[in-house]
């Protein structure tokens, strides 16, 4: 079902400042920037091996990484992890009463399908799916 760690998403206030310090301490460039109307985020990745990390900026105040911000502070928001049939995976994770925050598959950043398992399913961890389309 999982076939490998997609990114590691983290939340923070300002996703310029992050861009200046991966390039300033790590000359590393984002693979992607991009704003996710959905999900209320600009998002701006780096690859690291296989994997991504995602920072992500809120770009309203309703937002649900705004909110994780407010409660938490910058940090890790989620671990997102790669399923060959993100359909297939929420009916079966619905099967075995997996607490979802969604219940059916949404684009997100780079125009993949994702959906979130609820942390209490899923030992405190907010657990995002994402398959490539």
């Amino acid at each position: 079902m999982l076939r490998k760690i997609d990114h590691i998403g983290i939340a923070v206030h300002s996703v310029e400042e992050v861009k200046s310090f991966f390039l300033k301490i790590f000359d590393l460039k984002p693979v992607f920037e991009e704003s996710v109307q959905d999900q209320q985020v600009k998002v701006v990745g780096f690859k690291l091996g296989e994997s991504n990390i995602e920072f992500l900026e809120p770009t309203s105040p309703e937002s649900p990484v705004a909110k994780f911000l407010e409660k938490r502070g910058q940090g890790m928001h989620h671990l997102s992890v790669e399923v060959q049939d993100i359909e297939q995976t929420i009916a079966t994770l619905k099967s075995q009463r997996i607490q979802l925050i969604d219940e059916k598959a949404k684009i997100g950043a780079e125009g993949k399908k994702i959906a979130f398992l609820h942390p209490k399913s899923t030992f405190g961890i907010l657990l995002e799916l994402s398959q490539k389309i």
